[in-house]
């Protein structure tokens, strides 16, 4: 049963997929847009204790698709696509961090420490599990493109987002308990991700398929390049 369950799908299919979630975590502007957008919303939620808002901000982080990448890199022995996702992620901390931390000076007067920002403070070996969890169903949903769409769910079950806002809440706040705790939580979640997904990704023998990721990075960076010319020449314009 489950040679069959790891083996039914067509070389196509794995090809699909992977230009899928490369095009997902591509580092452009887009990406970083909405990886601040829900941060902020995070930031918000757990400042107002609103597990609706937290959820929320949850669904539209896109932070899920390059930690795919990453260990889609690490099966594949393939170093410019780990040194990529490496790069979006430690990109998107940068800017959560920041972002979260802005917005607690804003609003830090009103809010003290909630539930919902304590219980990102409390990591234990129960997190790691449910992170592992849910990096497996990730892996496999995001190659079987028929139950892709549960995606959000996973997100929802990982907590990535939330962690991370509480950590620039605690560098708002100067609270070192807050910052290295959470961020710890974060690491967690990654690694429990990281570690699941490799196992998928080995197991649909996706590391026979460099030539496509090299195809679909190339493709993806391109059009970046292409982007960051366009956004420099209409500034040099508006400037003269």
């Amino acid at each position: 049963m489950v040679f069959v369950l790891f083996n039914r799908l067509s070389e196509r299919d794995k090809g699909n997929a992977i230009k899928k979630l490369i095009y997902e975590s591509t580092p452009d502007q887009d990406f970083f847009l909405m990886m601040i957008l829900s941060i902020l919303m995070a930031t918000f939620g757990l400042l107002i204790n609103s597990v609706a808002v937290i959820i929320g901000s949850m669904l539209i982080a896109p932070i899920l698709s390059p930690i795919l990448s990453l260990s889609l890199g690490v099966v594949m022995a393939d170093p410019k696509l780990i040194s990529r996702s490496f790069y979006t992620i430690i990109k998107s901390l940068a800017y959560g961090i920041s972002a979260a931390a802005i917005i607690t000076l804003l609003f830090n007067s009103q809010y003290q420490n909630t539930s919902e920002i304590i219980a990102r403070t409390e990591p234990s070996m129960i997190y790691a599990a449910i992170a592992v969890i849910a990096g497996l169903a990730a892996s496999f949903a995001i190659i079987m493109p028929e139950i892709g769409a549960s995606l959000p769910g996973v997100a929802i079950s990982v907590a990535l987002i939330p962690p991370i806002a509480v950590t620039g809440i605690g560098v708002a706040r100067f609270d070192w308990h807050i910052i290295s705790n959470s961020f710890l939580l974060f690491a967690i979640n990654a690694a429990g991700i990281v570690f699941a997904s490799m196992i998928i990704f080995s197991m649909m023998n996706l590391y026979g398929k460099r030539k496509v990721v090299a195809s679909a990075v190339k493709k993806e960076d391109d059009i970046v390049k292409k982007e960051i010319e366009e956004a420099k020449k209409l500034a040099e314009k508006e400037s003269k």
